[in-house]
């Protein structure tokens, strides 16, 4: 008798649970947190470890009151943390940065910028806050509220195969390991494994815009406001480096994100960035990240006087087109969540405000489907919708952006349909959570689902759908050679001033103001207008919420 001395094989791991969610950045941790909190078995899958860098670091109200929408109807309090900066100071770490207001500066190649050409709207603080997202402590701090509520983590596990069947799905690590789930979802982005393994992409990605992008975080950065010597008449209510700026040129934009411009910060960090359609302006083989960068820089005076002496504190990333879209994000026991489903441009700040609206949409419906054991794609038929509805709505917005810059008249109409657009949605989700914090009915957030306009940020106002489908119009109109800028600039400013939806107030129907300003005084004028000669829907938004944030405020409350 022979004895071998090969040792006998390490049996194979396998593990089972209800929902298996490959990614654990800010969107895979948030929905792994509130599935675990509810009893969900989640396994919380990524080939990385955290921490680790990330970009999509600007909020708007809109994201913050999503955030807190998530916290409260899920009964997750941990997303509260990053609602404003002085609980990510407290809570996460001193690394993030505050965010007044959204800062544009239009500019030409080679002179010096107009300061009349700028604009800034700044986030009224009563209602609704915004801060800089320091992403590699904001996703650890989620990663690890995921774990406490009872995920299980699985770092470092690379997917080498997905199996989905009829009765679950299974994943086959790299390393022989086998998971089973009943149902799959997938947050880890660009390169989603599962939209690789189903064939999901499009290719060609199917959306109008085309923008390549280069970005990394610097240290010793020249703030914005020393870079000009302003009349006071020209000095902008909020300093440009408190907020997030946005030098914009002909098809194309510069970013500044400062962590360090705050008090409650000891980063000495600022993000900084490139987005450029890549049509007009393509990559050089010849140059390096840090040298294309330099190069367009260096067209503007004031743009590469910002960004001279930085010192960068990792690698840079450059990318072909940035625009990836997928045939269907929902199927029989998966789905594509967030940037794994596609991606349009960094511009507006939207990422994690969509990504928020896809978790809500998905995580009741999936918890049902867990508890009833119905994971069939029409039960989430919804998401999708919202999903390529929310995307075709930014392609058509920030298509029209980079076709404006050629005409700081037209981009202020522009930037004023979607100013008032994503203001209207926040008070509009703000309502809900108002009346959801009073008597926990869920049917509240019910009632926002399936709106006329799905996708669109105020996706239930007629009159918002028809004044952002005349901006769509008049942008294709220019780009075609039919209309001259002057001419789309003059209709749809005509249409804002005779619009009843638009508060008048706030200044957006006014192509001279450069600077929107919300004060007390302001707002107190905007209430009146509203109760007044506003239409039913923006009186209801608008008196309610301005008279629950005064509520609020009087109790001292740090949020609303």
């Amino acid at each position: 008798m022979t004895t071998s001395s090969v040792p006998p094989a390490a049996p194979v791991r396998e593990e089972t649970y209800d929902v298996a969610i490959l990614g654990s950045g800010i969107a895979g941790s948030m929905l792994a947190a509130i599935l675990a909190r509810h009893g969900a078995r989640t396994l919380l899958v990524d080939a990385g470890t955290h921490p680790r860098f990330a970009i999509g670091e600007s909020t708007i109200p809109y994201t913050l009151v999503a955030l807190r929408t998530l916290a409260a109807r899920y009964d997750v309090p941990e997303i509260n943390a990053i609602t404003t900066l002085e609980n990510c100071a407290k809570m996460i770490a001193p690394t993030f940065g505050v965010k007044a207001h959204f800062g544009f500066l239009n500019h030409q190649e080679g002179r010096s910028q107009d300061p009349r050409q700028v604009n800034q709207f700044n986030t009224p603080k009563l209602l609704h806050e915004a801060h800089h997202l320091f992403r590699q402590d904001s996703d650890a701090y989620l990663f690890h509220a995921a774990i406490k509520h009872g995920a299980v983590p699985r770092q470092g596990m690379r997917v080498a195969d997905i199996d989905v069947r009829e009765d679950g799905v299974t994943l086959v690590a790299q390393d022989d390991s086998v998971v089973h789930a009943r149902y799959l979802v997938d947050a880890s982005g660009v390169r989603s494994p599962l939209a690789d393994k189903l064939g999901l992409r499009e290719t060609p990605c199917r959306f109008k815009h085309h923008s390549r992008s280069l970005w990394t975080h610097v240290k010793h950065m020249t703030p914005t406001d020393d870079l000009f010597d302003l009349a006071p008449s020209d000095t902008p209510p909020k300093k440009w480096y408190t907020g997030t700026v946005h030098h914009t040129f002909e098809r194309g934009w510069f970013w500044v994100i400062g962590f360090d411009n705050t008090p409650l910060s000891r980063s000495g960090l600022c993000s900084i960035g490139l987005t450029l359609d890549e049509r007009t302006y393509p990559k050089d083989p010849d140059l390096d990240p840090a040298q294309d960068f330099a190069r367009h820089a260096a067209r503007f005076p004031d743009i590469e006087r910002q960004y001279r002496g930085v010192v960068p504190v990792r690698e840079w990333t450059s990318t072909d087109r940035l625009q990836w879209s997928s045939k269907q994000t929902i199927g029989d026991r998966w789905c594509l969540l967030g940037h794994a489903a596609g991606f349009i441009d960094p511009l507006f700040s939207f990422g994690l405000a969509n990504t928020c609206d896809g978790i809500n949409a998905l995580a009741w419906r999936l918890l049902a489907a867990v508890k009833d054991d119905d994971f069939s794609a029409q039960r989430f038929s919804y998401v999708d919708d919202l999903q390529q509805g929310i995307l075709e709505a930014n392609d058509e917005l920030v298509n029209a952006a980079f076709s404006s810059w050629v005409d700081h008249d037209l981009w202020s109409a522009v930037f004023r349909i979607w100013a008032w657009g994503s203001n209207a949605a926040t008070y509009r989700l703000r309502e809900a959570l108002t009346k959801f914090q009073r008597d926990g009915d869920d049917r509240h957030f019910l009632g926002l689902e399936h709106p006329p306009h799905l996708g669109l940020t105020w996706p239930d106002h007629d009159g918002y759908a028809g004044l952002f489908a005349e901006m769509v119009r008049r942008m294709d109109a220019v780009q075609a050679g039919e209309l001259t800028t002057r001419e789309a600039a003059d209709a749809l400013f005509d249409q804002l001033v005779g619009a009843d939806f638009v508060p008048q107030p706030f200044g957006f129907a006014d192509r001279h103001r450069r600077f929107i300003n919300p004060t007390p005084k302001t707002l107190i004028k905007t209430v009146m207008w509203a109760a007044r000669d506003a239409d039913p829907v923006v009186r209801r938004l608008m008196v309610g919420n301005g008279r629950e944030a005064v509520k609020h405020a009087l109790r001292g409350d740090r949020i609303f």
